[in-house]
């Protein structure tokens, strides 16, 4: 599958330089899913991506009912379903030695009553091949973002390093969707709030053996600090730990945290024998943060360069997703007709801030208990009060179902505006 468009423009020097309706910082989840909507709606689009391919692990996986639903509306679920993925109607936990339903996804609103785990580098060159589709749509891998184009204090563009050289890419609006370390948000100056978090995941693999626990469609939720996802041949396992306490795990040696695993992982103990060096364990800090504006003149963040959250819930893809829905919604008719303007900025994020506020909000609820635990001079066990809570009155799984696979605001496509030109 080609996912690299080529950069064509006139020189000036040793610098290329290139004029287009929108440039997009980041070939993530919302940063190809605007630039395939906005392509869809007649924009001019070019999506930049600092790697060459899509291939990294231990990234979101979760393909969300309010995702697939964007998708069906676009006409391509047909084909996204023919990817290789795991749907889950309902995410379990353990309590007790009892598989409990914490999230049912039985009644939403739509099409797809499940989440898709698919492998996200899988999910990207699908959004990427649909979208290299269309002629104003151009998608450049290993383009390193290296700085903004400003003039009287709006943003113009931007300046990268491309596989045709430095090149300039001048754009009615630029956009940050390079993720939580996003280049974008901090060369344009904005500034964010952090609202901390008090852990960390471990990301190991573990092998898939047909006398696994057969958790439905394969995925085995939150079980006393240990996340298991079904990658088919292997298990994706995320030990989740105390913020900053890595170093102090890896002082403990190898063995410790094996045994730490095993404790909480349903797997069989002699599983965790294939972790056999900390080069196969992987720290993901968590952090969740929050933008104190989203836009400048000429420029817009979305998804995890304006929102950093927790990978409690999964709702970070959804998140991004959703931003990008809502931006193309707003944005497409003004950049085709340029007539972009701060106002239209402004709406987005104004669309955009209640529904991740709120999620935010209660990702730290979420936590607020395993804080309360690591201050606590009493060693607990089990799992958080909420999994509890949800155990004790089925009823809530549908309530979590709702929040986690349609999230707080559920954004709809406007379609007449997306259709296929």
């Amino acid at each position: 599958m080609q996912t690299t468009g080529q950069l064509t423009g006139r020189q000036s020097g040793s610098v290329q330089i290139i004029t287009t309706q929108c440039v997009i910082a980041g070939s993530g989840p919302g940063g190809l899913m605007l630039g395939l909507l906005l392509a869809r709606a007649g924009v001019d689009v070019i999506v930049l991506e600092k790697h060459p391919d899509f291939l990294r692990d231990f990234r979101g996986d979760t393909v969300h009912p309010a995702t697939l639903d964007i998708i069906d509306k676009l006409g391509l679920l047909d084909e996204l379903l023919k990817v290789p993925h795991t749907q889950a109607p309902k995410l379990h936990a353990e309590i007790g030695g009892q598989n409990v339903t914490i999230a049912d996804f039985s009644r939403l609103p739509v099409k797809c009553r499940f989440i898709a785990f698919m492998p996200q580098w899988d999910f990207l060159n699908f959004l990427a091949r649909e979208a290299n589709k269309l002629p104003n749509f151009r998608l450049v891998m290993s383009a390193k973002v290296t700085g903004l184009i400003e003039n009287n204090g709006r943003i113009e563009g931007l300046m990268a390093e491309t596989p045709a050289g430095i090149t300039e890419i001048k754009a009615q609006l630029v956009v940050g969707a390079d993720g939580r370390n996003s280049l974008v948000r901090a060369k344009a100056g904005l500034e964010s709030t952090s609202f901390g978090a008090p852990s960390d995941v471990l990301w190991i693999r573990l092998s898939h053996q047909p006398e696994d626990p057969p958790y439905t469609m394969g995925h085995g939720g939150p079980r006393q600090g240990f996340v298991m996802v079904d990658r088919g041949e292997y298990w994706q396992c995320g030990y989740v730990v105390r913020k900053g306490s890595f170093a102090q795990v890896k002082e403990k040696g190898l063995e410790a945290f094996r045994q730490a695993v095993a404790e909480v992982s349903p797997l069989s103990p002699d599983r965790v024998e294939e972790i056999t060096s900390w080069d196969e364990v992987h720290l993901l800090s968590i952090r969740i943060d929050r933008l104190n504006r989203w836009w400048r003149s000429g420029l817009l963040c979305i998804g995890d360069a304006a929102h950093a959250m927790s990978p409690i819930g999964g709702f970070g893809v959804n998140l991004a997703i959703q931003d990008a829905v809502a931006a193309a919604n707003i944005l497409a008719v003004p950049l085709r007709k340029g007539t972009l303007n701060d106002r239209h900025l402004m709406q987005v994020e104004k669309r955009r801030v209640f529904p991740t506020k709120a999620i935010q909000k209660i990702q730290l609820m979420m936590q607020s208990s395993s804080k309360k635990r690591r201050n606590s001079d009493v060693k607990r066990s089990g799992p958080p009060a909420f999994v509890k809570g949800i155990a004790r009155w089925p009823i809530l799984a549908h309530l979590a179902g709702r929040l986690v696979g349609m999230g707080v605001r559920r954004e709809k496509l406007r379609s007449s505006l997306f259709k296929t030109r």
